[in-house]
């Protein structure tokens, strides 16, 4: 089901990407289809979006880490210094430039692919269908469980929208942004959904919901090394995602403050073509967020710093189908019916969330709204200089 609405709403954004050659991607589309005030709130989520995914791709990678290092898998402490260090070291990669940035992603992308399908072809030679858990072993109502789950599986397609918050430096962005989001739900949907049922196969259920490493755990099929192989895969495809997440953050504070609804310094580039201070406050502010959650524990803190990060990317996703809806329905019911489902794939995943998340992500968004207006008179200002 995440795949499906997933790809609802890649075919949503590779619309409203047809349509503008600006930089800002979902601030755009929500800006041109509602105006300032529904645009800023949507960035302003969409940043605290970004807030969240920083320390869950951490916590993803320091589980991992553990793999090699016991010391990290039994010690909090450990846990939050090695997170914080990952974190470190590629903000200061983004931060040197654009070159620096995109040749770690590229490295780090192919690399992370070969354990994921050693993994799946594991599966293939000794998984087994008696690993696979019972379809409702709680015996509770189907639904509700169905949207927790939603917006869990949701987690590995966030993000396509990031192809998009840099069109001002893509040639041609009308044509390439719409296919390279085909081309990469269609693949992150095909490796991601055969290794995760891999996984099933090969780790029995209870060992399954315990793992922080459940690639790793599912690999001992491999032989003594298998573990170790696909651990180190597993850190880096999370490193990877880590980097492209902390080069995106930068974006959107880029395109407010370009637009005049956000400190200008937001905006200041360096040397290496990259709006630093935004990639820098970014980053603090993940940090602070991998701190605050610890006490949950590896396995809590990520599970709600997840569902948070999504749900705050449900809302802006919901609407910018309403934005395709408003350029469509009378002209296109197909492009219509597709954002529509769009929309009520994102608020069925949304409820799922929990009152919870819901509670902090509304409240963190509403934060939003008395910042609009104190920064309201920027745009004034930007707008007639000499006044």
């Amino acid at each position: 089901m995440g795949a499906a609405g997933a790809t609802a709403l890649v075919l949503v954004f590779g619309r409203l990407a047809a349509r503008t050659t600006r930089d800002g991607g979902p601030y755009v589309y929500v800006q041109e289809a509602f105006g300032d005030l529904t645009a800023f709130l949507m960035a302003w989520g969409y940043w605290i979006g970004f807030w969240g995914a920083i320390p869950v791709v951490a916590i993803g990678f320091v589980g991992y880490l553990g793999f090699f290092f016991p010391i990290v898998a039994q010690s909090v402490v450990a846990q939050a210094l090695s997170a914080l260090a990952l974190i470190a070291v590629l903000t200061l990669i983004n931060v040197r430039g654009l070159k620096e940035m995109s040749t770690v992603q590229i490295g780090m992308t192919l690399l992370k692919i070969v354990p994921l399908l050693a993994i799946i072809g594991a599966a293939a030679l000794f998984g087994s269908a008696y690993n696979l858990p019972a379809f409702n072993p709680s015996n509770k109502p189907i639904l509700p469980q169905l949207a927790a789950v939603t917006l869990i599986t949701l987690w590995p397609f966030t993000g396509f929208e990031a192809a998009a918050t840099s069109a001002g430096s893509i040639r041609n962005p009308e044509r390439t942004i719409p296919r390279a989001l085909a081309a990469a739900i269609v693949l992150v949907a095909v490796i991601y959904l055969s290794a995760s049922f891999a996984v099933n196969l090969l780790v029995p259920p209870a060992q399954l919901a315990q793992s922080q490493a459940p690639f790793a755990d599912a690999a001992h099929v491999l032989g003594p090394w298998g573990g170790f192989f696909v651990a180190s895969g597993a850190l880096l495809a999370t490193a990877g995602t880590l980097n492209g997440i902390i080069f995106t953050s930068g974006q959107m504070p880029m395109a407010v403050a370009e637009d005049g609804k956000a400190p200008a310094w937001m905006a200041k580039l360096n040397r290496g073509g990259v709006p630093y201070w935004s990639v820098l406050l970014s980053s603090v502010l993940g940090a602070i967020l991998l701190f605050l959650n610890y006490s949950r524990g590896l396995i809590g803190a990520y599970t709600f710093l997840l569902m948070m990060a999504t749900a705050l990317s449900l809302i802006y996703y919901f609407f910018c189908g309403l934005a395709e809806i408003k350029h469509s329905w009378r002209t296109s019911k197909i492009w219509t019916s597709v954002a529509l489902f769009g929309c009520a794939y994102s608020v069925f995943a949304l409820v799922g969330s929990g009152i919870e998340v819901s509670l902090w992500g509304g409240a963190l968004m509403l934060l939003g709204l008395p910042l609009y207006f104190v920064l309201k008179p920027r745009k004034a200002a930007a707008l007639n200089p000499a006044s």
